[in-house]
């Protein structure tokens, strides 16, 4: 597996488990850790759309170079 498809996964799974985590604020009713999830959820998939657009002009320009 690509150094990049791993952090894609680790990324998805770390959006996952915030996005869980916002029902179980939810049910506990706790403003804190609902706030905490979803800039965790923000800011992870952030990452991963940042992190999808570099390896996309990288492989584009590799492409235009051969």
């Amino acid at each position: 597996m690509k150094k990049e498809n791993v952090l894609f996964l680790l990324l998805a799974t770390i959006t996952v488990i915030c996005i869980m985590s916002i029902g179980v604020a939810v049910a506990e009713r706790s403003l804190l850790i609902s706030f905490i999830s979803i800039a965790g959820v923000v800011i992870a998939t952030g990452l991963g759309f940042t992190l999808r657009k570099k390896v996309r002009e990288s492989t584009e320009d590799k492409e235009l170079d051969a």
